[in-house]
């Protein structure tokens, strides 16, 4: 997917909502701050079609198995698509968003998966698209585009779907059967592996596409849970995937035709001295291509590793959290074979001239796999996957049935504001009637609903809503790997925190960490920050010495800022070219600090302590989180991805003071113990705690 398509597509949105019935409708309950105020939207159907004369004495709402008051009920009916009334539309993704917090409103996104989508059926089911979209998109709906490597916060949702339909129609977004490779990474694989052993590289692209499609999947089923609480539906095209795990085979040493190794097994790369400057380094001088195969390497091990089964599970789970639904649709219809003639992802090898080709048992294992995939997908987040049909149009009309009618419930919980998740059952009462419904959400706490309800301070900005519950500030800090642990020419890790004047007062302090892929003779970083209405607060400049990766930039305010989201934005020049990422960082409420620092020592270091913005490490590193705090007590533990204490590894806290004057409290442990997965640094000082998720890969 270019860059270019992908901005195509954040501009081609189009979108939809709901129109509600005053039919047995409650008033508005009064606003209460020592409860939990839940909105739950209820799915009854009876034989497949939507119950319209249900009463709210025929429902029953019971969270954590004990029963709720209703306080209020209301019927929603969808109209039949048409023009939105003269309505304006968003502008900005910032209106989009305000738009679709509406509770009667239906949301949704249609999110496409070039890398397992044919070209030539994408091409085929762009006109079923978009007369399923003319029939599902109602005059009040809204509906967003979104495609990898697009993020949920660039889309932007409205009501049109004009630019939507030129775009289904006029371009051949499916990328899988593409006989060149589809970018730069692939492309290397390819380069790397296709003399000695093309199925390396075939599998390899695969897996690759897979965890990028994971990413983003991962990215929009956490991100989407702050738009509003009612339902979200997800139209996913994709022809499936095969859930990858763990291969051992894949990282085999490569034999060529006289039966020797060919390349190094991956691990860490070799420590010796440079000849050139007599210090120690991690490469050879000497081979060119040395840098080439090493990054080659690294990512045959990296992805030999991923397990895609835990992934789905969470993307699941997320979704639940989130209230979001997924309808996968497989455009293939029904198919006999996953493979063409020539596999996707296939690398011919110069040799030979041949692309790997699969048996008959393996390729019909990879098509019942991916339609097992969309299934649990859909199954497990309440919504239906449309596989195995050639008559599309008529399954999507009854997803259009599916979402046309629906309750809206409302009750103040009893349960406590603890911050925890708390599930919803909802039954009815009349026989012969399925329901579905909202699984749970995620309670406030107190501290919550005291800081929404208190009066914001003249001259400051009202501080952002955080996710409630250490679960979800759990999953919130192991969701920013899906931006992180990507391979990227110039890769940013910014943090935000607050440094004490000696007069008492509190300067807003930003830190970002630049870091290039490869060892080069030196590299220069300018890093801006921006203000939401995209004026330069402050600038930085700093240098990525020759024969390093990365640095650390301070960003210091002469100002007064409130807290909020600003951009950050890093520029790399060096004799390799120059490089530029932007990235939104949290400013949060003071003393806080939105995140820590990584500070990495390893092989792959020289055995030094360096700066890092990748959050992948390996058992042989040890890795520090440094955390801005004028706090003197401090203390921290390791946290697995679902938040459990792992008082078995040891974590090791101090403070120090660098040469600006600030304080930083840190945390440093061992790796070696940990398995391959995710994890989470908590480190607590005085009164503020700060999540710091890293992913190990070996």
């Amino acid at each position: 997917m270019t860059r270019a398509l992908a901005l195509a597509l954040a501009a081609a949105a189009a979108a939809v909502v709901v129109a509600a019935q005053d039919r047995d409708q409650l008033p508005q309950p009064t606003f209460r701050a020592d409860a939990n105020y839940v909105r739950v939207d209820v799915f009854p159907t009876r034989e497949g079609a939507p119950v319209a004369d249900l009463a709210i004495t025929d429902f029953e709402v019971f969270e954590d198995r004990a029963p709720q008051k209703i306080e209020q009920f209301e019927r929603v009916v969808i109209r039949p698509g048409g023009a939105g009334e003269g309505r304006p539309e968003p502008n900005t993704v910032a209106q989009s968003l305000q738009a679709i917090k509406d509770p009667r409103t239906r949301v949704f996104v249609l999110f496409l998966d070039p890398s397992h989508v044919d070209q030539g059926t994408s091409r085929q089911i762009s006109q079923t698209l978009v007369n399923a979209l003319n029939r599902l998109i109602g005059p009040d709906d809204y509906v967003g585009l979104m495609v990898p490597p697009m993020k949920l916060r660039d889309v932007t949702f409205a009501r049109r779907t004009v630019a939507m339909e030129r775009l289904l129609q006029n371009d051949w977004w499916g990328k899988r059967d593409a006989m060149v490779p589809r970018d730069e990474v692939e492309d290397q694989y390819a380069f790397c592996y296709q003399r000695n052993d093309p199925a390396v590289a075939q599998e390899m692209i695969l897996r690759y596409r897979e965890q990028q499609t994971f990413d983003a999947l991962e990215d929009l089923v956490v991100a989407i849970r702050s738009l509003r609480e009612e339902r979200k539906a997800v139209l996913a095209i994709t022809n499936g995937w095969l859930i990858y795990g763990h291969n051992p085979n894949l990282t085999r040493p490569l034999i060529d035709k006289d039966g020797q190794p060919t390349v190094s097994p991956p691990g860490n790369p070799p420590i010796g001295i440079d000849p050139r400057s007599g210090k120690l380094g991690s490469t050879n001088p000497n081979d060119l291509g040395d840098a080439a195969y090493r990054k080659c390497e690294i990512d045959r091990q990296t992805l030999s590793n991923i397990d895609d089964e835990s992934r789905l599970r969470t993307i699941v789970d997320e979704a639940n959290r989130s209230n979001t639904s997924f309808y996968p649709v497989d455009p293939r219809g029904l198919v006999v074979f996953d493979e063409g003639i020539v596999p996707s992802g296939a690398v011919s090898s110069p040799v030979s001239g041949l692309s790997p080709t699969l048996p008959p048992q393996v390729d019909s294992a990879r098509l019942m796999a991916r339609s097992q995939a969309l299934r649990r997908l859909a199954e497990g987040t309440d919504g239906s996957a449309i596989i195995g049909t050639n008559n599309i149009a008529a399954a999507l009309s009854r997803v259009v049935d599916d979402l046309s009618s629906y309750y809206l419930l409302g009750y103040y919980s009893t349960g406590k504001l603890d911050g925890k998740f708390h599930n919803i059952n909802v039954r009815v009462k009349r026989p012969g009637v399925v329901v579905r419904a909202r699984r749970g959400y995620q309670a406030l706490r107190e501290t919550d609903v005291a800081r929404a309800s208190a009066p914001a301070r003249s001259g400051t900005t009202a501080p952002p809503t955080a996710e409630s519950g250490m679960a979800a500030a759990v999953s919130s800090a192991v969701a920013k790997i899906v931006n992180s642990a990507r391979d990227l020419p110039l890769r940013v890790y910014a943090a935000a925190g607050w440094r004490p004047g000696s007069d008492g007062k509190l300067t807003a302090m930003f830190w970002a960490v630049g870091e290039i892929v490869d060892r080069i003779p030196g590299a220069d970083l300018d890093a801006v920050l921006l203000n939401p209405g995209g004026d330069i607060v402050s600038t930085a400049k700093a240098r990525i010495a020759p024969g390093a990766t990365s640095t650390l930039v301070t960003i210091a305010t002469d100002t007064t800022l409130a807290p909020g989201e600003y951009t950050l934005r890093v520029r790399s020049q060096s004799p390799a070219g120059a490089e530029t990422m932007s990235m939104p960082v949290m400013l949060p409420q003071p003393p806080q600090a939105s995140a820590g620092i990584f500070i990495r020592r390893g092989p792959t270091t020289g055995n030094k302590e360096m700066a890092t913005a990748d959050v992948r490490f390996r058992r042989s590193d040890r890795v520090r989180v440094e955390v801005p705090s004028a706090a003197d007590a401090t203390s921290a533990r390791l946290l697995d991805r679902t938040g459990k204490p792992m008082p078995a590894i040891p974590v090791t806290v101090s403070t120090r003071t660098d040469g600006d004057g600030i304080k930083w409290a840190t945390a440093e442990l061992l790796l070696a113990p940990l398995a391959p997965g995710d994890y989470v640094v908590e480190v607590v000082a005085g009164d503020t705690r700060t999540l710091a998720a890293i992913r190990m890969v070996l």
